[in-house]
C-alpha cells in the first residue's frame, strides 16, 4: 500500500510538472488579436478623460516571439490622434509586462477568458507620483451587462467607485479623427475566426483567471442569466 502511495504521489508529481511549460506560452498566444474598449477607470480621473494622457484605445495586441506583447492602440494628444504600436517587455511575474509610456508602467493581464473579455491592471508612476488605472476590453463592441458589473466589482476591490469609472460605451469606436487607421492583423478575433460586430456573450466564467491573480476571483458572485 505504501508503495502504491509512493508512486501515485511521484506520478502527480511528474505530471504538474510536464504541464507548467504550456502555461507561459499560451495566454501570450490568446490574448492575441483585437480588442474593443469598453470601460476604464482610474484614482485619477482626469488621466482617463477626453483628452487625458493615459486614455487610450487598445485596437490590436500581438504576440512576440521572445514573449513580449505588442500594442496598437489610438490616444489623442492636444486634439489630433495618434497611432502608436508599443511594445511591452515582459516580467517574471506571469501576465505582467512593464512599458514606458507617460512615466513608468506596469500592465497585469489581471483576469480574462480570451474569448470575450479581458481586464487589464495599469500602475503608472510619473514624478514619483502613482497612478493605477483598470481598463476593460470585449473582442466585440457591445458585452453582456453582467461584465460591466463584474468590471464594477473589480474596481472596488482596488478602491475605485462609480464616480472614478468612465463607460466608453459608443465611444468605443477611436475618434473620427482616428478613421483612417492602420491595417489590422488578419483574423479579427486572434483565435482563427471572425467575431461578429455584435454578438450577445455568456458572462465570465468566475473561475477564469490567470496564473496569480490579484484577487481570488470565486469570492465575486456573478449574475445570473434567465
Amino acid at each position: 500500500m505504501a508503495l502504491f502511495l509512493l508512486t501515485l504521489g511521484l506520478s502527480l508529481v511528474s505530471g504538474h510538472t510536464a504541464r507548467a511549460p504550456r502555461a507561459s506560452a499560451g495566454p501570450r498566444l490568446q490574448v492575441s488579436g483585437i480588442w474593443y474598449p469598453v470601460s476604464v477607470a482610474s484614482d485619477d480621473i482626469k488621466r482617463i478623460e477626453e483628452n487625458g494622457d493615459l486614455r487610450v484605445f487598445i485596437r490590436n495586441i500581438e504576440s512576440l516571439g521572445d514573449g513580449r506583447l505588442r500594442f496598437h492602440f489610438h490616444t489623442m494628444v492636444h486634439g489630433e490622434c495618434e497611432h502608436v504600436a508599443m511594445v511591452c517587455e515582459k516580467a517574471e511575474r506571469d501576465g505582467e509586462y512593464s512599458v514606458s509610456h507617460e512615466g513608468d508602467n506596469t500592465v497585469l493581464l489581471l483576469e480574462t477568458d480570451y474569448r470575450q473579455y479581458i481586464t487589464f491592471h495599469l500602475r503608472n508612476v510619473r514624478n514619483g507620483t502613482q497612478t493605477t488605472v483598470l481598463a476593460l476590453y470585449g473582442r466585440v463592441p457591445d458585452l453582456d451587462p453582467s461584465f460591466l458589473d463584474r468590471f464594477e466589482k473589480v474596481c472596488r476591490k482596488y478602491g475605485l467607485g462609480p464616480q472614478n469609472i468612465i463607460s466608453l460605451g459608443n465611444q468605443g469606436e477611436p475618434p473620427a479623427s482616428c478613421a483612417s487607421s492602420p491595417p489590422e492583423s488578419p483574423g479579427a478575433s486572434g483565435l482563427g475566426v471572425e467575431v461578429p460586430e455584435r454578438l450577445h456573450l455568456r458572462p465570465p466564467h468566475p473561475r477564469l483567471c490567470l496564473p496569480r491573480c490579484l484577487f481570488q476571483i470565486q469570492e465575486v458572485e456573478m449574475p445570473t442569466q434567465a
